[in-house]
């Protein structure tokens, strides 16, 4: 896993800013164990690598033989073995052991087929120096970022937006529609970014660029027919299910570094670890155990320790536990921020952020993950809650219902107390909205949107008349109304929460802010094919989540983790951000943290431009005094300060430290 950034012009005779090296020391945290660059007329790539396979021959940016092709690659081919070989079978000869090579060899013989073959992880770019033609390709599921800009006659690329802004003719400024999205469906609708300026490159899509024409087209779409495994019998189905698996969970341990795991206690991350630690006791030769990684929190709603130590007991793997206290949200939640690049709505990011830290301070480069089973094989509270609601509107029986819905959510206090009547408004559960595409998300992004409520005068002129979940509608698969309803809900959670959100913000850029690479078993394309193609009866029955992958749990796990019903992660909030108790630690001692008092100034807020200054601070007073309400609340200061970070660290401060300003809990704001 690394960092990646170039630059090509339109002209030959153009000359490679000075900027290229500036660009890619903004990514060294992503790739701290080289650095190098390939210049020529019109054309840099550059690259900091994070060494996982091939420790001593696998640098980049990496050459063809002629010396025509040059690579620059972010992410894992986890088929590289098996690529390889065919490659070799076929003639070529490898000057590496690195999967970089076997790509590079792979599209010199095949070009953009070879997208088709591969099973990975990827951002990365490829310069033709001879045809003078770029192609930047992304992975399907949008695991791995990659960036780009056009100034004038000039592409940039980088992992990161940060090192876009490295080049001062790169612009800087807030895109209100991006905006907007955040405040509907948490991210930018990609390829928007928060930044007018940058545009994401979508998950499963390339860009080529040939003398200044870009072409953008798409690779790969997520698809949900159900027919294909319609007869399929349980036992098969679960004996196929574990099959996949494994050799996802073989293959992302393929590395010349020691591979751990994280351990959330849930279904997800504990089959994973099992699968993991069973293919180290295979290998022999006495390899030390798995080592696990888990957090921890004081409070008992979001603590899962209890059900992480019984899979540790039964797996005999070496446990690191991490405690995380709200004082520890706050103290980092600026450079969350500033990985995150984007306004966040959750302070969820910021546990991640803590964890991967403590797994570098480890000894460890690489973890296995459990994200993706949710999306995949029907594990979410929104499935459960959309069936709810379908029978809701078709057959009535409020109060039952309503009932059925609170059940699902005993953490949310504010809603336990609403009568049958509010709940069926606020759950969208009319007969009318069965008809809409998004019937699932509506509850959701409905109370997302509410927070428009704190944007400013200009910002609501700029974005008036925008509809973001019609523009979700309009993006949608010309066949998408003939998929069942689970499939349209897990096809909405996989294209836009996933990539936008829980694999970005939650994901890569947490755990590569300490150069700490992330992989899923769950994402591999063979599993996801496989669990988009079942039928319901194997994802969800009743009201019993994720049924086979239960299933397969069950001679996995312990039985307080394959019987447990889901539980969301899910981490301390706003009130974090209030007149935290604990002890003193830099940035926070034990009352408000300054740059949440600086950030949320009045004077603040309306210099910055998005809010509205007296709504804020009606929101900072009810927290203050302890009076804020529900998830609403707790979304709207959350997304609030981090957008206010966002300005701070890239438009009013970026580039006047060497960490773009970052507000690291010892320094003081810069004031305007």
């Amino acid at each position: 896993m690394c960092g990646i950034a170039g630059i090509v012009c339109q002209d030959r005779d153009d000359r490679i800013p000075i900027s290229l090296p500036r660009m890619i020391s903004m990514l060294h945290h992503r790739g701290p164990d080289a650095r190098r660059m390939h210049v020529e007329p019109a054309a840099g790539l550059a690259h900091a690598r994070l060494s996982v396979i091939d420790l001593r021959g696998g640098d980049q940016p990496l050459a063809n033989d002629d010396r025509t092709l040059w690579i620059t690659f972010n992410g894992e081919i986890f088929n590289y073995v098996e690529l390889r070989e065919y490659l070799e079978r076929g003639g070529h000869r490898f000057r590496t052991q690195s999967d970089t090579e076997v790509l590079l060899r792979l599209y010199e013989e095949r070009g953009r087929r070879a997208l088709a073959d591969l099973n990975g992880d990827w951002a990365f770019a490829i310069w033709n120096s001879r045809s003078r033609t770029l192609l930047l390709s992304r992975d399907r599921m949008g695991v791995r970022p990659l960036y780009y800009t056009i100034v004038g006659r000039t592409l940039l690329f980088a992992s990161e937006i940060k090192a876009l802004f490295a080049d001062p003719r790169v612009s800087r400024e807030i895109d209100p529609e991006s905006v907007d999205d955040i405040f509907t469906v948490w991210s930018p609708l990609a390829p928007r970014t928060i930044f007018g300026s940058v545009r994401e490159l979508p998950p499963g899509h390339s860009l080529t660029w040939h003398e200044g024409h870009v072409t953008v087209s798409r690779d790969w779409r997520p698809g949900f027919v159900r027919k294909s495994h319609e007869q399929l019998p349980d036992r098969d189905a679960e004996e196929q299910l574990r099959a996949h698996l494994t050799h996802a969970t073989r293959i992302r341990l393929r590395a010349d570094v020691p591979v751990g795991a994280y351990l959330s206690g849930g279904l997800d991350s504990s089959i994973v670890a099992a699968l993991a630690a069973g293919e180290r006791g295979r290998a022999g030769n006495g390899a030390p155990p798995l080592q696990t990684f888990s957090l921890g929190f004081d409070a008992a709603e979001f603590d899962e320790r209890s059900y992480q130590r019984h899979v540790v007991a039964a797996l005999g793997t070496e446990h690191h536990e991490l405690q995380c206290t709200p004082a520890d949200i706050v103290r980092v939640f600026p450079q969350v921020v500033w990985h995150a690049e984007a306004p966040l709505l959750r302070t969820a990011p910021a546990p991640l952020y803590l964890l991967a830290q403590f797994v570098r301070e480890r000894g460890h480069k690489v973890v296995l993950t459990g994200e993706g089973a949710d999306e995949v094989f029907g594990g979410y509270n929104i499935f459960k809650e959309a069936k709810l609601r379908r029978m809701w509107s078709e057959r009535g029986r409020a109060s039952r219902r309503a009932a059925l819905v609170k059940r699902l959510y005993p953490h949310l206090p504010h809603l336990q107390r609403q009568s049958a009547a509010l709940l069926q408004s606020f759950f969208h559960a009319a007969p009318d909205d069965l008809a809409h595409p998004c019937f699932s998300h509506l509850p959701r992004w409905s109370l997302t949107s509410r927070l428009k409520m704190f944007f400013s005068d200009d910002l609501r002129a700029s974005v008036d008349g925008r509809d973001a979940v019609a523009e979700v509608v309009a993006r949608l698969p010309a066949d998408f109304a003939s998929w069942d309803q689970l499939g349209r809900a897990q096809h909405l959670e996989i294209t836009q929460l996933l990539p936008g959100y829980l694999l970005s913000s939650q994901g890569d850029r947490m755990a590569m802010a300490h150069g700490v690479e992330t992989r899923f078993p769950y994402l591999d394309p063979d599993v996801v094919a496989f669990g988009t193609s079942l039928p319901d009866r194997l994802l969800m029955r009743g009201m019993r989540e994720k049924v086979l992958l239960r299933r397969v749990g069950r001679t996995l796990t312990p039985p307080s983790v394959w019987k447990r019903t889901k539980q969301p992660y899910r981490a301390p909030g706003a009130d974090a951000f209030f007149n935290t108790v604990g002890p003193a630690k830099a940035g926070h001692d034990g009352d408000d943290a300054d740059y949440v008092n600086d950030l949320l100034s009045p004077s603040q807020i309306r210099r910055d431009g998005l809010f509205n200054p007296d709504a804020v601070s009606h929101l900072v007073r009810k927290f203050r005094e302890g009076k804020a309400i529900g998830v609403k609340d707790d979304m709207a200061l959350v997304g609030i300060l981090s957008t206010q970070l966002v300005i701070h660290h890239f438009i009013n401060h970026f580039g006047t430290d060497t960490h773009g300003a970052l507000y690291t809990g010892s320094e003081a704001l810069h004031r305007r």
